[in-house]
């Protein structure tokens, strides 16, 4: 299954808003000193220590980071069972269900339920991993540091410590370390983790249940989404973390897993969420929020969109292709919808009004003072003329990574042959290199071209490539257009010579048909190389790859000097408020109530849906809104069983006013008294500009409904080998 790689570039700004009581990523260890006098008044049961300890079992221990094979976090689980059983959503487990299915064992559309143990499917590439402990280190990383000191010094000084408590960290244990930045370099912690990386498939509803919506409901309200997927971490029979799939490997035993509450929800209930938010940029500047509306955003949209609108095409017309392509359109339908949602916010919105006052009032603050007006007065001057040059400069950057080197499919793989075309330079004195070099890039072509649709690729390739001509001015172009495609491919038109390119690509080159690739690794020649039109390509790509990235962190490394300026004098500036850093993937509670809102004039959104809502959106014409017939004739009979609310209704999902982020996905909605009510699974689109700016009366957390969650476990599908692990509290 491929990806199209979406290489994203971005700049984590800092500049304070004051906080609500609802709004904040707060780091577990510090609640009982920060928060938790507040979250006892809306509802919370627990005490601190019950919610995170290092030397009892505590709510943080059933909270496991999703994580590749090479530790990059993307989701968040909970543990549900004394055997390992992990909660997620349907749409984190979606590349995992994707890889494991086939057309004869599609899992995807059809769900899978294990029978057993030995039912259970194991899911390579995937790891999971839990927080063991986390440590404020930042008195010795910054021991030494002074305002005198420099940039470059100061870097390399905390790298250098940082490196040395990582490694007592994991010494005599079988513990993973890492530390953390916070509030741009104010402060670090150290989290030591348990890694398992034998994790298997359990089950999950079809995709008309978990992706039910798909992206016309992505990021709306009111929503109808089962958006859950099942899996089980395994350890060694020692109790150690596992590096991968063993048969010997067992069922985890958590120190702490979570009960499932059906009592249900109510407005104004307590609501806490546990998870590992991906990044906010809460300190942005207003001229950081400007460079998202009017340069990142639309950029980055606009070419998202060139390349999903022919590949779905493709997978509305053919289920292999769909199959094949399903999780990598999913994560860029989502980015490409996020982005676009967050401009939409920024430019209709006073998000930006709001930001623009913050700045005013911290700038007489800082002038009012000679000292602070030495250390701190030219920061937003600076951070307004480095953005000038930063935008466009990200508009480069966006259009050639995103753009030309992933315009293809397999555009990016290129760059693995570029060191053999050096070694073939000489392919006698470099003979035993060469045959290295094409042992390892059998196992790349073998990734390659796995489920691999060349006419697809055709199609996208063409798509972009002729949206960059239409949109970048000519004086702006890359050489390889000028110097390679309209040199080499000459036509009337510039689409024409396009065409003729591609057609090229897709008739000659050896990346884009297995049988060449073969023939060329069997006898790799340098002549082979210098003719294949895609390898010239990427290397006229690459001929000012140079320039476009000296220019893009020119103007980078300004904004990263002042940011941690900023955010420094803005601690300084609101001496009384309780800070929170910003997310970055770290282990975070958010604590809230369910809510309802009112997203704009007359118009009131209750904070639960309910089952008769699938069949009003039932559309048998639209994919995304195929209702199953087991499921159609249980809402039509009202067989809810335990599962029904007060109303004789079955609850779906519900909103609360929590504080998440992408990362987020997954996370436990947990109560009062510590039991599992819901799975977070989205925001909402009338704040999509949450990573820059929390809105009290807007922001808005989607929830899946643990009563929806287990009603299609138990009485839709009856997988009883999961329902009898459970702890269902009523």
């Amino acid at each position: 299954m491929k990806k199209l790689l979406l290489l994203i570039v971005s700049a984590v700004l800092f500049l304070g808003v004051y906080a609500t009581p609802d709004e904040g990523m707060w780091i577990p260890s510090k609640i009982a000193q920060m928060n938790y006098a507040d979250m006892q008044k809306l509802g919370c049961k627990l005490t601190a220590e019950e919610i995170y300890s290092i030397n009892n079992s505590s709510l943080k221990d059933a909270i496991f980071q999703l994580q590749t094979e090479q530790g990059m976090g993307f989701c968040t689980g909970e543990i549900v069972s004394k055997q390992g059983l992990l909660f997620t959503n349907h749409h984190c487990g979606y590349e995992a269900i994707t890889k494991l299915s086939t057309t004869e064992h599609n899992y995807l559309d059809d769900g899978y339920w294990a029978k057993n143990l030995e039912g259970e499917i194991s899911v390579p590439g995937v790891r999971v991993t839990r927080v063991v402990q986390i440590v404020d280190v930042t008195k010795r990383v910054l021991k030494d540091i002074t305002d005198e000191t420099s940039e470059a010094d100061r870097e390399k000084m905390i790298a250098k410590i940082i490196k040395e408590i990582e490694g007592e960290a994991r010494e005599g244990n079988d513990y993973e370390a890492s530390v953390s930045e916070m509030y741009q370099g104010g402060e670090y912690y150290l989290f030591t983790y348990e890694a398992f990386g034998d994790v298997r498939f359990v089950g999950a509803p079809p995709s008309d249940i978990g992706k039910f919506g798909g992206d016309t409901d992505n990021w709306m309200w009111p929503r109808h989404t089962g958006d859950f997927s099942i899996f089980r971490v395994y350890m060694s029979p020692d109790g150690k973390p596992t590096k991968g799939f063993d048969k010997n490997n067992v069922p985890y035993i958590p120190l702490h897993s979570l009960p499932i509450s059906i009592k249900g929800v109510k407005e104004g209930d307590f609501a806490m969420i546990m998870g590992f938010p991906g990044q906010t940029e809460r300190y942005l500047s207003s001229y950081g929020m400007k460079y998202k509306r009017d340069y990142f955003n639309p950029t980055i949209v606009n070419l998202l969109y060139a390349q999903l609108k022919p590949l779905k095409e493709d997978m509305e017309a053919d289920k292999e292709v769909r199959l094949a392509y399903a999780d990598s359109y999913a994560g860029n339908a989502n980015g490409w919808k996020l982005f676009d949602g967050e401009a939409v916010t920024l430019k209709n919105t006073d998000a930006i009004a709001q930001r623009e006052k913050l700045e005013t009032d911290f700038q007489k603050w800082v002038n009012s003072n000679p000292e602070r007006t030495k250390k701190y007065g030219k920061i937003l001057e600076n951070l307004k003329e480095s953005y000038e040059a930063f935008g466009p400069a990200t508009n480069d950057m966006i259009y050639l990574s995103v753009g030309l080197l992933q315009a293809g499919e397999h555009v990016m793989s290129v760059q693995s042959f570029m060191g053999l075309n050096n070694l073939l330079d000489d392919p006698k004195g470099n003979a035993n290199a060469i045959n290295m070099s094409t042992e390892n890039l059998k196992s790349v072509s073998e990734e390659m071209f796995a489920k691999y649709f060349p006419k697809t690729d055709k199609k996208v390739f063409t798509n972009v490539i002729k949206y960059y001509v239409d949109n970048v001015p000519v004086e702006k172009r890359s050489p390889v257009f000028s110097d390679f495609i309209f040199k080499n491919y000459k036509a009337k038109t510039e689409y024409e010579s396009i065409d003729k390119f591609i057609s090229d690509v897709f008739e000659k080159s050896i990346f884009t048909n297995k049988e060449r690739m073969d023939e060329f690794l069997t006898n790799p020649k340098k002549k082979t190389l210098e003719k294949d039109p895609l390898f010239g390509y990427v290397q006229a790509v690459f001929s000012n790859v140079f320039s476009v990235q000296m220019a893009y962190l020119g103007a980078m490394e300004n904004i990263g000097l002042n940011e941690r300026l900023f955010i420094e004098g803005l601690r300084e500036f609101q001496k009384d408020r309780i800070f929170y850093p910003d997310a970055n993937s770290t282990l975070r509670l958010t604590y809230g109530t369910v809510n309802s809102y009112e997203p704009r004039d007359a118009i009131h959104y209750h904070y639960v849906t309910y089952a008769d809502g699938i069949l009003e959106k039932e559309d048998p014409t639209n994919s995304e809104f195929n209702v199953p017939s087991e499921l159609k004739t249980k809402i039509l009979k009202k067989e809810f069983g335990q599962y029904a609310d007060e109303t004789g209704g079955l609850p779906i999902c519900f909103l609360s006013d929590n504080d998440i982020t992408g990362g987020n996905s997954g996370s436990p909605v947990i109560n009062g008294e510590g039991h599992l009510i819901g799975l977070a699974f989205d925001g909402n689109w009338e704040w999509l500009c949450s990573n820059l700016i929390f809105s009290t009366e807007l922001q808005r957390t989607i929830n899946v409904d643990a009563r929806y969650v287990l009603w299609v476990i138990d009485e839709l599908y009856d997988a009883q080998h999961i329902m009898k692990e459970l702890d269902v509290r009523k």
